[in-house]
């Protein structure tokens, strides 16, 4: 039989039962992996109820620096036996199986081509530790201090992450330990041999730090100057809100007193309410959701678009529609949150691909969201947000002052030598001016309302009112393309006619994939959308290429539709690569694809010929 024998290089997937504990000593394991200087790129894969049914931790170990999700297992770790046969047989050929050995395989586990791991994980933990709700838990700890015998991973490095978890518990600390001491010695004593995989101790990553999406937006927001929140829990965007609770705990203190307020409303669209009125009323604020609560905000969407009140919301998307599969991924609100709300709507979408870039676009957001004054919607998903990634670190400007954008202050007001107009485009951009409630005691109040008005604020169903307002607010749009984040383009190859577009998650198997390619000789440039609108360098990196391959985790090829619908673009010219199984997307995938279609590509020229 031919081992799978690599350093540094493997996917290792714990199979676990949900509810069981067992996310501690897997984070455990990828962290230890992280520490000792090695790329890694953890998945939580599991079931949107409580308790009880099966859930996957797939780690993907890679010292090249690769970090999206890769195809096949090599090491699996069975703990649990709902799914042990199909867990044994998903385990690539020459690969490892390791389960608990106090019940025997079933007989149907007989394959000759990998090697098979077994140590009675429950029989030891009963027998070592008397208390019976630790023993779940640390039957998992056990089975990580096998596994850094059989990985080669240095014990100590274990040893100090339970100490660091367990600083303010340190009799806790005690038992993990022993636990990691008799999953190592029982390894070591009955297996002569180690795995062919192993960890090797590397410098790799730098200032690097290991961290999810959804805590470094809740930063971001921490950073970008938020003091209200509004929000109702929903998976899998809850996690921000929390995150930013316990982060304004330590910046948003003063006198003892918090100077932040956090209110959870009793549902999606009074969330976006309270978002609304106070970022009218001039502090910055924000909430969070994903496809459901998109859904139910689009009228205050709509509202926010019309009446131009600044409005941040973070869309951590899911599987759909409906209620879909609340606990996997997929880029799949690219329309709804687009277009929300009914009539004419445009909002402004960013697309974050790592925790940096969550925390950055959060606080750029609330800078856009009052200098466009409208709605700006963070484009996350879930494998961004709950699952961490390595990322460069956080770096803030203390000089950087927040761009409140057109507001008025009383000495303004009075300085103005014609009547002023909440609605009134004075620059020609799109923008008007606006005050906050209580600037003057005489001037700059209006009434703010989402039907139809006039340059000054006044109800009105007058036709060509309606339609200069509506014009307006597509100037506006024109100069929000100015404004947005630029796309990441990297030209591989000066007369490639291949271009390949994508964004948020898709990103890292995406290079990867076309890295794969470029070392078989197909040369494929490469643009990473970060905004909507589109702006004038996406259109011209299409216009320079004959085939443009759009990567994106749906199934209607909604950023593709999106260009379609916004541009005069040829068809034929975009060709889509779409994954929508609700996991992760990988290279392997990409790669077949575009040879795929590339192959057939070459064979129909050649025929035409």
């Amino acid at each position: 039989m031919n081992r799978i024998e690599r350093i540094n290089d493997f996917v290792i997937r714990f199979a676990n039962v949900n509810g069981s504990g067992s996310a501690s000593a897997n984070n455990l394991f990828a962290k230890a992996i992280f520490r000792l200087g090695v790329p890694v790129s953890p998945k939580n894969i599991f079931p949107s109820n409580i308790q009880g049914l099966p859930t996957w931790y797939e780690v993907r170990v890679n010292e090249q620096g690769y970090l999206g999700r890769r195809a096949g297992i090599d090491i699996m770790v069975a703990v649990n036996g709902q799914t042990l046969v199909k867990d044994y047989n998903d385990v690539q050929s020459g690969g490892y199986f390791f389960y608990d050995a106090t019940r025997r395989l079933p007989d149907e586990c007989n394959r000759e081509d990998i090697t098979v791991f077994g140590v009675p994980l429950t029989e030891l933990c009963n027998s070592a530790f008397e208390n019976p709700k630790l023993r779940q838990l640390l039957k998992n700890i056990i089975y990580v201090g096998s596994l850094s015998y059989l990985l080669d991973i240095e014990f100590k490095v274990l040893t100090e992450s339970i100490t660091r978890q367990f600083k303010k518990k340190p009799k806790l600390a005690e038992p993990n330990i022993k636990a990691l001491e008799i999953g190592f010695e029982y390894a070591k004593t009955h297996f002569e041999d180690q795995c062919g995989l192993s960890i090797q101790r590397r410098d790799l990553l730098g200032d690097a730090i290991l961290t999810d999406g959804n805590s470094a937006a809740a930063l971001g927001a921490v950073y970008g100057g938020v003091t209200v929140a509004g929000w109702y829990p929903i998976t899998p965007s809850t996690s921000v809100i929390e995150a930013f609770e316990r982060y304004t705990n330590i910046y948003r203190q003063e006198d003892g007193l918090k100077k932040v307020a956090i209110i959870q409303a009793e549902d999606e669209l009074a969330a976006l309410g309270i978002v609304i009125g106070a970022s009218w009323n001039g502090a910055r604020s924000f909430t969070a959701t994903s496809g459901p609560g998109v859904s139910l905000m689009s009228e205050f969407l709509g509202l926010a678009y019309f009446a131009e009140v600044p409005v941040v919301l973070i869309d951590v998307q899911r599987t759909g529609p409906s209620t879909g599969m609340p606990t996997r991924t997929q880029q799949s609100d690219i329309f709804a949150a687009a277009y929300a709300s009914h009539g004419d709507t445009k909002n402004l979408l960013l697309f974050p691909c790592d925790p940096r870039e969550c925390f950055e676009l959060t606080a750029e957001a609330l800078d856009l969201a009052e200098r466009l004054q409208t709605p700006v919607i963070i484009m996350s998903d879930l494998d961004l947000g709950m699952n961490d990634h390595v990322s460069p670190p956080f770096s803030w400007d203390d000089s950087r002052t927040y761009d409140r954008g057109k507001v008025l202050n009383a000495s303004q007001l009075d300085d103005l030598q014609e009547k002023w107009g909440r609605y009134l485009d004075v620059d020609g951009d799109g923008i008007c001016y606006r005050t906050l409630p209580g600037t003057h005691p005489t001037k700059g109040g209006y009434f703010t309302r989402g039907s139809s008005h006039n340059e000054y604020a006044a109800y009105t169903e007058d036709n060509a009112a309606y339609k200069r307002n509506m014009e307006r607010l597509l100037t506006k749009w024109e100069t929000a393309k100015t404004m947005v984040p630029g796309p990441h383009i990297k030209i591989r190859g000066a007369q490639s006619g291949i271009g390949a577009l994508f964004f948020g998650t898709t990103t890292h198997a995406a290079y990867e994939a076309i890295e794969r390619l470029e070392k078989q000789g197909t040369t494929v440039n490469t643009m990473r959308i970060r905004s909507f609108p589109f702006t004038t360098e996406v259109l011209d990196f299409i216009e320079q290429h004959e085939t443009i391959f759009i990567i994106e985790q749906n199934r209607d090829a909604q950023l593709r539709t999106l260009l379609l619908a916004e541009h005069r673009i040829a068809q034929k010219k975009l060709v889509s690569v779409l994954c929508f199984d609700g996991l992760p997307i990988t290279a392997d995938f990409i790669t077949e694809e575009l040879q795929a279609h590339l192959n057939g590509q070459q064979e129909t020229t050649g025929g035409s010929k």
